[in-house]
């Protein structure tokens, strides 16, 4: 989804600042807003040269304030991502420049170029999608840098969970205690840390939806080193809240049929599901807000928390 116009106008530093990153006789011709991210504003820029072709790059700029806090880590872990994949055969945005602490931005930015390819968030043709994101996480897990990026966050405690409306009080009550128990060991991992289905971007071939591809994975700013299992969660519990709770269910098995490994207890899986799965229960108005402003008209907050609660109870009811 695009907004032209007024609203797309790149900010006078900002875009300073992008001007300075072109080729000689290159200017930025046409900007558009992208929906579908809830920490950063996202721009595309059409960027004209001399001989009248044109290309595309993508702004990333953290503008709200709980996230420009934040950002200089951010920035810093995106741009080593970047800087890492490519040859990987993990296709990402290329890195052009970043400004993590905005020195030379009203805001701290990104700049990269366009992945071709489009989220894809509908319910049809998830049964040939799941398995090609199951692929894709397995791949990234397998990379192994020279230089790894920070560990895995996490900042959801028991304490901190929001208990939906209505949910089912004894799950959540068992799902909470959960997360109290010590982290359990793990073999780390390259983690993407926000790993799902609006961060992967599709070809999807009109007539053949069962032929999709996908193109490109986005938004590389929580990259991380920790367990698998936290990458499989979070893929999950989204999947869960866009397509349902059996979807979330399904992924850490296809991500093992693709050749991922998870922790071989139940307990540490359980411990993992459940954290990312809680991690929601804190976000659920602006995770419903991205999906809305990416297409899912739908999803409601009501109907996000129920589907949270389903998600969290059944993963009790499966691995608890």
């Amino acid at each position: 989804m695009t907004i032209h116009g007024e609203a797309a106008a790149v900010r006078p530093l900002t875009l300073a600042w992008v001007s300075r990153q072109l080729d000689v006789g290159e200017r930025i011709v046409g900007t558009e807003v992208l929906h579908g991210g809830a920490t950063a504003e996202m721009r595309r820029l059409t960027i004209g040269g001399r001989d009248g072709g044109t290309r595309e790059l993508v702004l990333r700029s953290f503008v709200d304030p709980f996230h420009v806090e934040r950002a200089e880590d951010a920035l810093h872990r995106e741009a080593g991502a970047l800087a890492l994949l490519p040859g990987t055969g993990v296709s990402a945005p290329g890195l052009v420049a970043v400004d993590p602490t905005a020195a030379h931005c009203e805001y701290p930015s990104l700049l990269m170029t366009h992945v071709a390819g489009k989220m894809v968030l509908d319910d049809a043709g998830l049964e040939a999608r799941v398995p090609l994101l199951a692929r894709q996480l397995v791949a990234i897990h397998a990379l192994r840098p020279a230089e790894r990026p920070g560990k895995y966050v996490t900042l959801t405690t028991a304490d901190t969970v929001v208990v939906p409306e209505g949910a089912d009080a004894a799950a959540w009550a068992a799902a909470i205690d959960v997360i109290r128990k010590p982290v359990p060991r793990y073999e780390g991992r390259f983690l993407h840390r926000d790993f799902h289905p609006g961060n992967v971007l599709f070809d999807v071939p009109s007539a053949r939806p069962a032929d999709a591809r996908i193109t490109g994975v986005v938004d590389w700013a929580a990259t991380s080193w920790g367990p698998a299992d936290l990458d499989v969660a979070h893929c999950s519990v989204n999947l869960a809240l866009l397509h349902g709770p059996a979807w979330g269910l399904r992924f850490p098995a296809a991500y093992e049929e693709a050749g991922g490994v998870l922790a071989a207890a139940a307990g540490e899986r359980l411990y993992w599901q459940v954290r990312d799965g809680l991690a929601a229960s804190e976000e659920v108005r602006p995770i419903a807000r991205a999906w809305r402003e990416a297409g899912r008209t739908d999803l409601t907050t009501r109907v996000v928390e129920e589907r949270l609660d389903a998600y969290v109870t059944a993963v009790m009811d499966t691995l608890g």
